[in-house]
């Protein structure tokens, strides 16, 4: 994967771990990049020396034991000495908060890497990313951690429409990832290269079942798909056009519209948790700013800017009452482009677009970007988890109480954490590494 002449926050906002999307040359803010799902660990590595990792210590004693950073890479290329910031943290040492419980929600074994947990809108089941290799699945358990499904899916050599295989009948490599539920968490959709090296959207109709649908079947890459919470309809990237764009699918008909028509990138476009709006990144190489479609029905009549500054903002994920959007910036006081922090705003655009006003709106500093998810919310839109860039601490997960601005530390006994997600009950699952290897744990905070 060739990644040139990008900052940070454009390789933060290419996820994909797969072959990129061709581009014309012609365009000079879209050839020079892979535009995929995810980056790379492997190919994030920083020139930093990273510390020494080992099983999961005893946070009270710090414990630790020999081995390297294996799926930790893509933290290190964030991260950046500076734990001694306090702003806008308190002055003091913050409490620790003990949690009710931690534990390893899939098995703790060698071989493989788990990331990415996607929890389905009730909480009841839980997907996920396993590698081993090169190969990609999907996992979906439920919330005991039951397996429930596979999916590894190969386009046959016949190409035919519909076809999907288990992963433990197949030895061709193929990657899948990009999960999104229906609001009736029967059916998903994912991203998927079958093996061939192009990435398409695919449906998995109803959950148990081998069979998938095609749904995209275009030259160029189709990701970062996004089920509306309220309707059949997909928002996703494609960058059929020549640049990347946002664009509509009616899961009913197959209709296709194109929402945005930008001469620079779209990236991540989110629904809103009543279904009326979406919120998406756009822009070049070091400067992205947050958009907002108002209205659907009129896309290029009801876009605006919700930032307008020359720092870059990634990865806006909406509160679960909708009247909020967090997401991560470079900007800092030390003005370093690898110290990232988390900013909330309004969601209706009041808040300040650009300087001092929407410099005040930061929360958290010093923050490890989780560029396949963004700011995890608690599901009361009062409070964040994310994972703060502390090397000494291994990575430990942070709480932040929006309004007080008041960040914690949770006792999860975890190291090298990453990939947040919260439920609709308020557990959270996200990755931690043991002995070089990532594994998805989960916890919930005690009321």
């Amino acid at each position: 994967m060739v990644i040139q002449t990008l900052g940070l926050a454009l390789i933060a906002c290419l996820l994909s771990r797969g072959p990129g999307l061709a581009t014309d040359e012609a365009d000079a803010d879209w050839s020079q990049v892979t535009f995929d799902e995810e980056v790379s660990v492997e190919e994030l590595k920083s020139d930093e020396e990273q510390p020494e990792l080992g099983e999961v210590i005893d946070t009270a004693t710090h414990t630790e034991t020999a081995g390297d950073s294996q799926n930790m890479a893509a933290q290190s290329d964030f991260a950046v000495d500076v734990t001694d910031i306090s702003w806008p943290d308190q002055v003091a040492a913050p409490i620790e908060i003990e949690p009710l419980f931690v534990q390893a929600f899939t098995d703790v074994e060698p071989g493989h890497n788990d990331s990415n947990p996607i929890w389905s809108p009730t909480g009841d089941l839980i997907a996920f990313e396993r590698s081993i290799e090169d190969r990609r699945e999907i996992i979906i358990s439920r919330f005991d951690g039951t397996v429930l499904q596979k999916i590894y899916h190969r386009i046959p050599e016949e190409n035919s429409e519909m076809d999907s295989v288990f992963a433990d009948i197949l030895d061709d490599v193929s990657y899948n990832a990009g999960i999104s539920w229906s609001p009736d968490e029967s059916k998903l959709v994912f991203m998927s290269n079958g093996g061939s090296g192009n990435y398409d959207l695919y449906l998995l109709p109803i959950l148990g079942q081998e069979q998938t649908i095609r749904l995209t079947d275009h030259a160029e890459k189709d990701s970062h798909p996004h089920w509306s919470p309220v309707a059949d309809r997909l928002v996703f990237v494609s960058g059929r056009t020549g640049s990347a764009d946002i664009y509509l699918m009616d899961l009913v008909s197959g209709n296709v519209a194109k929402l945005t028509n930008g001469h620079k990138t779209y990236l991540y476009p989110q629904w809103s948790p009543d279904g009326s709006k979406i919120v998406m990144i756009n822009g070049s190489n070091e400067n992205h700013d947050i958009f907002l479609i108002e209205d659907i029905n009129r896309p290029l009549q009801a876009i605006k800017a919700l930032t307008r500054w020359e720092y870059d903002d990634l990865r806006p994920a909406w509160s679960p009452d909708g009247k909020k959007i967090a997401f991560y910036s470079n900007y800092n006081l030390e003005n370093n482009p690898k110290i990232w922090s988390i900013v909330v705003i309004a969601a209706d655009g009041s808040s300040a677009a650009d300087g001092e006003g929407l410099a005040s709106r930061v929360v958290a500093v010093n923050v490890i970007p989780d560029i396949e998810r963004g700011p995890a919310w608690m599901p009361d839109s009062k409070r964040l988890v994310y994972v703060k860039n502390d090397h000494r601490t291994y990575n430990p997960i942070y709480m932040v109480q929006i309004e007080e601005k008041k960040n914690q530390p949770i006792n999860t006994q975890t190291k090298m954490n990453h990939d947040l997600a919260c439920s609709a009950d308020g557990t959270f699952a996200f990755r931690a590494q043991v002995e070089q290897w990532d594994h998805i744990y989960i916890a919930r905070l005690k009321e």
